[in-house]
């Protein structure tokens, strides 16, 4: 969930950076993609249906990665602008390698904003550490 995550938008170069943090995994990884919103626009409409995403991945890195193209896939197929996140992310018991996401969002009709184009999620940089407080995350998009 996202109630206690927050983000910060850094400077990257040509890119843009998140940091995120939240008090859980799942609400570090949807504060990262709020902030994966906020790069994208300013101001977000309050329109929009909620719709429901799960993503595997064999490791956390990757699950971040491929939770984070999700949403972009989500933007230029639906073309929609994918906000106010809430994921759980958790170990799969079955299988000791496979981590589990499952998640929503609001879609925002693009054509009801002004929006920016992030072209793709990279690994470079990323970074995902267990603290005292709970999760700190960080992402670079190529914008």
């Amino acid at each position: 969930m996202t109630a206690d995550g927050t983000f910060e938008l850094r400077e990257h170069t040509a890119d843009v950076g998140v940091a995120a943090t939240g008090p859980t995994l799942g609400a570090a990884f949807a504060a990262v993609a709020d902030g994966l919103a906020a790069a994208q626009s300013d101001d977000v409409a309050e329109s929009g249906d909620r719709f429901d995403l799960t993503v595997r991945a064999e490791g956390r890195e990757a699950l971040l990665f491929d939770y984070l193209d999700e949403l972009v896939y989500q933007r230029d197929v639906r073309n929609v602008l994918p906000v106010d996140h809430e994921a759980t992310v958790e170990r799969d018991a079955g299988d000791g390698d496979e981590w589990v996401l499952t998640g929503t969002a609001r879609g925002v009709p693009l054509g009801e904003i002004h929006a920016r184009e992030v072209k793709a999620v990279t690994y470079s940089e990323m970074r995902i550490e267990e603290t005292d407080d709970g999760w700190e995350i960080y992402v670079v998009f190529d914008v």
